[in-house]
């Protein structure tokens, strides 16, 4: 194996061309995920048609640099203008953005892109050396896990609901009974549609995503145009001291741990890997009080989680066929146009092939960092940009992210609609992160466990003896019930230092 590994370097570097293509999909994939609606899944699908007439190697890093582009360059412009560019960018915008405030945005780059460097190389060597084994564990995956980890995912409402628990339910609870509206998932009729053709399908959640996160800020700036902000301290400082590295790194290596796990799980994706790193690392952290508020652990846990997703997915692709997420399910469509069959036997009858496509797969996560780290001061000088001119392009982009999607004049009107709804939780304290959670992750239980009962002929037996399932809910009622449990033992705690005094 290391063998084939340092023969696909060597073939790389033998090809300059290889080289090229590959920090042209890395580019065009960073530029892709930080704009607003181009989602790293529309990136690969506009260049698929390119690689008809290459060869599969050049062809399949093109499509690479772009998905492992597109997830951390949506980071990008979470960090520095709480506007995230794709999905998974959403949970990193909670802290990043906070840094930004504090006039951190050089660091919280530096380590986005370090942590997306570190979960995404990691996971691409989990993939080459454990894929048949993770391929195999992920087989045992069906309906009622696939509804145990949505419901995990949507138990971390209460880790990312703020200040008040109660607003987070709140909102969580609309994002919920957002993701009802539409067809039902298995009998197929239409639910609170009010005979609009365009919801038939569901509210589409990106466009919601940009206006509750985007729209919002920038509905919310425009009553700032006049306020002069200190934007000198904002673009210094790139470093991170060997302290900060000492603090993010066990946070990184758990949660790159985590992202490919849930990559290898088909369905799952870097947005769900990115809200569940976050809430492990709260948990785990010594400075909890910092998440929501500019926590670099917290940038750490969202970018690490996010792009080791792109790995795991890569497993159940390439070893037995199945798409773990919408970008490996176009890269599929790739390998196929290609004359190559994912499989078992794409690793006996092209071991050169896969791994001269691993090692390139290092190259662009390389490339990426080199990229990164150079040009954040870059990246971060959109901070100097005037409040005049920025917030009108912002809101530029976000009609423009928003129609793109499906080419439709409704999206507009829900990222406008939401974007105002956005802009009162602000005012009123309510957390938006939630509701995208709950609007990603609700169709999916929702499926997921009338899928279950389906199969166990409606009996409630099959949730409680598959021990994945059983370890995976009683998760997810720790999770719920811990900010409960704290805020009982603080209150309690309070009561009797109260007494002490007395």
């Amino acid at each position: 194996m290391l063998d084939l590994i340092g023969q696909g370097f060597l073939s790389i570097f033998s090809q300059p061309s290889i080289l090229l293509i590959s920090i042209l999909g890395v580019v065009v994939g960073i530029i892709v995920g930080a704009l607003p609606g181009l989602t790293a899944t529309m990136g690969v699908a506009l260049l698929l048609p390119m690689t008809f007439g290459m060869d599969p190697a050049p062809a399949l890093l093109l499509l690479s640099g772009v998905y492992f582009g597109g997830i951390y360059g949506g980071s990008i412009t979470a960090i520095l203008l709480r506007t995230p560019g794709t999905p998974a960018a959403a949970a990193t915008a909670i802290d990043g953005y906070a840094l930004t405030q504090k006039g951190k945005a050089g660091k919280a780059l530096t380590v986005a892109t370090v942590s997306s460097f570190t979960g995404g190389t990691i996971s691409v060597f989990i993939l080459m050396f454990l894929a048949p084994i993770l391929a195999n564990f992920a087989l045992k995956f069906s309906a009622p896990e696939s509804f145990a980890l949505a419901l995990f995912g949507i138990s971390i409402i209460a880790s990312i609901s703020g200040v008040s628990l109660v607003k987070g339910l709140i909102s969580g609870t609309a994002g919920l009974l957002i993701a009802t509206v539409g067809l039902d998932p298995i009998q197929g009729f239409p639910r609170f549609t009010g005979g609009i053709p365009d919801i038939m399908s569901g509210i589409p959640f990106i466009p919601i995503m940009i206006g509750l996160f985007a729209a919002a800020e920038a509905f919310k700036s425009l009553e700032e145009m006049n306020i002069k902000e200190n934007v000198k301290a904002k673009i210094e400082n790139f470093g991170i001291s060997r302290q900060d590295i000492k603090k993010i790194l066990p946070t990184i290596l758990r949660s790159t741990g985590m992202g490919t796990f849930i990559g290898i799980i088909p369905g799952a994706g870097a947005d769900i890997a990115s809200f569940v790193s976050y809430n492990e690392a709260k948990r785990f952290s010594k400075t909890k009080d910092e998440f929501g508020k500019g926590s670099l652990e917290g940038v750490a846990a969202c970018e690490s989680g996010a792009n080791a997703c792109t790995g795991g997915a890569l497993v159940p692709l390439l070893t037995l066929g199945i798409p773990g997420d919408s970008v490996t399910a176009v890269m599929l469509g790739a390998l196929m146009v290609q004359g190559l069959q994912p499989g078992p036997l794409l690793f006996k009858d092209s071991a050169d092939l896969v791994y001269t496509l691993f090692s390139g797969m290092i190259l662009c996560y390389i490339i990426m960092l080199i990229i990164g780290l150079f040009a954040a001061r870059y990246f971060a000088r959109v901070t100097e940009i005037p409040k005049a001119i920025l917030t009108p392009v912002i809101l530029m982009l976000c009609v423009v992210g928003s129609y793109a999607i499906n080419n439709s004049l409704f999206d507009v009107i829900i990222m406008l609609v939401a974007g105002v709804l956005g802009y009162y939780m602000q005012k009123f304290d309510f957390p938006a992160s939630p509701i995208v959670l709950a609007i990603i992750l609700g169709p999916m239980a929702e499926s997921q466990f009338r899928r279950a009962l389906t199969l166990s002929n409606g009996s409630y037996d099959i949730f409680y003896t598959r021990p994945i399932t059983l370890v995976l809910l009683l998760l997810s009622i720790f999770t719920l019930f811990t900010p409960i449990l704290k805020k009982l033992w603080e209150t309690k705690k309070e009561i009797k230092n109260a007494d002490v005094k007395l």
